[in-house]
Parts: structure tokens; sequence; C-alpha cells
């Protein structure tokens, strides 16, 4: 381990918060901060509110920039709202993101797409719906090959961005984010013990974003 990557934990911070931060948060920040470079007065949309993609809908609620939601489940959506995502801006389910944008008066308004989920459909979506000049930032991997659309990459001129990982002064303003409230991480904690009945809980999808398992 290089002690270049050691980074303190702030008070108010808990550990299952600093755990989760060095990847599902580091991850989410680092790609919209550094790749994506995002910015105030940008409008965004946001495929898959899972564990990195929520915490991607906070740093940029955060940047104070606007945010379209889209996710298959209704649970993760009803946080976005909570959080304070109008729901105007919240795809309902089944809606297709290509009908929404342009029946929402979105065409040609989408700066940015972050795709934390990288199926075929939300990729070909993305495509789509981002305006010219756009950019596709590309974190999510479900399906590990994905068809860029030549012509309409190239008529449209979109920069496509992919994003893995983070850094160490990524981490320290991360933490920082964490301590005041700014992202509050989805993390549930339970004991190294239980690791058997979280693995089966995680297999049948019955993890909601991320859990810390903790020693004595």
């Amino acid at each position: 381990m290089d002690i270049k990557g050691a980074v303190l934990v702030p008070d108010g911070v808990t550990p299952a918060e600093a755990a989760v931060a060095t990847d599902a948060v580091n991850t989410a920040y680092h790609a919209i901060h550094r790749r994506g470079e995002v910015k105030n007065p940008e409008t965004t949309f946001l495929f898959g509110l899972g564990g990195l993609g929520f915490n991607a809908l906070q740093i940029v609620l955060d940047i104070g920039a606007r945010i379209i939601v889209c996710d298959i489940n209704e649970d993760p959506l009803e946080d976005a709202a909570k959080l304070g995502v109008p729901r105007s801006d919240i795809v309902p389910i089944g809606k297709s993101p290509q009908d929404f944008v342009v029946e929402s008066g979105l065409e040609g308004k989408i700066d940015t797409v972050l795709d934390f989920v990288g199926t075929h459909q939300t990729f070909e979506d993305a495509q789509h719906i981002v305006r010219r000049g756009g950019k596709l930032l590309c974190i999510g991997s479900l399906d590990t090959e994905n068809t860029v659309h030549m012509k309409i990459g190239t008529r449209k001129r979109l920069s496509y961005i992919f994003s893995y990982g983070g850094q160490v002064k990524d981490l320290e303003l991360v933490l920082q984010l964490i301590k005041k409230k700014s992202i509050c991480p989805q993390v549930q904690e339970a004991r190294l013990e239980d690791f058997p009945r979280i693995l089966e809980a995680l297999v049948e999808g019955k993890v909601k974003g991320r859990m810390a398992l903790m020693h004595d």
C-alpha cells in the first residue's frame, strides 16, 4: 500500500461513509468534475440511480446544474424527488427517454448525458437525446459492448468520455462534501459475520445503495 493514497477522514464522517466514499462516491465525483467537467448552467440527463448514480445525482445538485433522472425502479425516483428534483424532471417508469425529452421541450438542450448504466438501450438513447456538441459521460458497463452511431456522433459533433475510479485529491474533496451533508451516501452497516446473509440479499436485489461490513 502506498502511503500517498492515505487520506484523513474528517470528524462527522462515519467509517461506513468513508468506506463507500473511496469508490461509489469518488468514482462519480471524478467522472462528473474531472472528466465531464459539468458546470452550473448545464442541463444534464442521468441514467441510473444505483450505488454510484444516486451519489452522482447529489454531486450534480451540489454543482447547481439541472438534472433529469431516469431509472427502471420507482423507489430511487422517489428518493430523487425527496432531494428536490422536480417531478417534471423525473422520467416516469416505462416512458421512453427520447419521447420524454421531446415532450418536455428539452430537445437540443441536454448538454451532458451521465450514463451510470451502460446498456445497449441507455447508450442508444443517450446519443439521440444529447444536443449538438454535447457530451456522453460513460461510467456504467452492464453491456460490455455498445454501438457508437458514427453518423449521429459525427453530425452532432459529440464527445464520448469514459471514466473510471478517482484520485486522492478527489477523495479529500468528497469527504468534505460528506461532512457538510452535501452528499449523503446510501450505505447500510452490518457485521462481518453477516456476510453470507448480505451476499444472498445482494443476489436477490434487496440491498439498497451500498453495504459496509464492520468489524469490532
